[in-house]
C-alpha cells in the first residue's frame, strides 16, 4: 500500500486543533492508517485527575478498533515541534497490533522526524509473547 504521508499530516494536525489540553498546553494530534486505507485520528484530552488523560495516540487507535480496523500501516503525530513522540504507553498499545509501525512526527514549522515502532520500543511483547503456566 502506498501511503499519502501528506493526508496524514494534514488529518493529524487538523485534529491537533481539537485537543483538549489546558493544563500542559502541549496539543497533539495523531492520524492513524488503516491497512483499509481508512485514517483514523486523535488528539490528546487531559483530565484534572491526570492519570485519566488519553493520548492523541491512543485516541486514534481505540476509535479504530472501535471501527473494526485491527491492521495498521502509518501513524503521524503532529505537535508543536519534531519531537512529540509517542510515550510508553502508546508505544505499547500500538504494538500490540503492528510490530513494525513507521510513524513520523511533524512539527508547526514543517519539520519532521521519522522513525518506526520497532526502534522506538526495542524487545517488545505482546499477547502471543506472554507464556501462560
Amino acid at each position: 500500500m502506498v501511503i499519502d504521508w501528506d493526508a496524514l499530516i494534514a488529518a493529524a494536525r487538523q485534529v491537533r486543533k481539537n485537543a483538549y489540553a489546558p493544563y500542559s498546553q502541549f496539543h497533539v494530534g495523531a492520524a492513524l492508517l488503516g491497512k483499509s486505507g481508512r485514517i483514523y485520528v486523535g488528539c490528546n484530552v487531559e483530565n484534572a485527575s491526570y492519570g485519566l488523560t488519553i493520548c492523541a495516540e491512543r485516541n486514534a487507535l481505540f476509535s479504530a478498533v472501535a471501527a473494526g480496523e485491527r491492521e495498521f500501516v502509518a501513524l503521524v503525530v503532529a505537535g508543536k515541534d519534531s519531537q512529540v513522540f509517542p510515550c510508553g504507553a502508546c508505544r505499547q498499545v500500538l504494538y500490540e497490533f503492528c510490530d513494525d509501525l513507521p510513524i513520523r512526527i511533524v512539527g508547526e514549522d514543517g519539520t519532521q522526524t521519522e522513525t518506526n515502532l520497532r526502534e522506538l520500543l526495542p524487545q517488545a511483547f505482546r499477547f502471543k509473547d506472554l507464556t501462560h503456566q
